[in-house]
């Protein structure tokens, strides 16, 4: 087992960890924040993207110990208090979430391409949330929603 000192949310942690535990599972588990969602585990679907250090990543692929001393901002700290963020604003008005279930993920990966967090290259909207599927909404509301933000 490993200490880990991670700030989620700008709220510290100390957890420890068995060498491979997933991110995903830290958040979920140990932070008790279940925003964060596996859909495959596989780092194929985009409903676990967190911000690590402000870069979107699929948190079931980053082992826990790759995340010490870093800052993650998960979908519970988008909003600032009961206050939402433009973007979550933006998916409620467009009818943008169904199911919920990538709504999180995808909120986030929008997040990181508003911000230039891209890796240092321009993507477009359609192209930097393709790595998001959703399997309820056919992305045209979501697609108008980040349009609007």
């Amino acid at each position: 087992m490993s200490e880990i000192r991670i700030t989620v949310n700008g709220r510290r942690f100390r957890v420890r960890v068995p060498p491979m535990k997933r991110l995903l599972d830290v958040l979920r588990e140990d932070c008790g924040l279940t925003g964060a969602k596996e859909g495959c585990g596989e780092g194929e679907c985009g409903a676990c993207t967190v911000l690590l250090d402000g870069e979107a990543v699929n948190s079931c692929l980053v082992p826990a110990l790759q995340a010490n001393g870093r800052k993650i901002t998960t979908i519970e700290g988008l909003a600032r208090g009961k206050r939402l963020s433009r973007l979550q604003a933006a998916f409620l008005s467009a009818g943008a979430t169904q199911c919920g279930i990538c709504t999180p993920g995808m909120l986030l990966m929008a997040e990181a391409l508003a911000r230039g967090r891209t890796g240092g290259r321009a993507i477009d909207w359609r192209e930097g949330l393709a790595g998001n599927l959703c399997r309820c909404t056919g992305y045209t509301k979501i697609l108008e929603a980040v349009k609007e933000v």
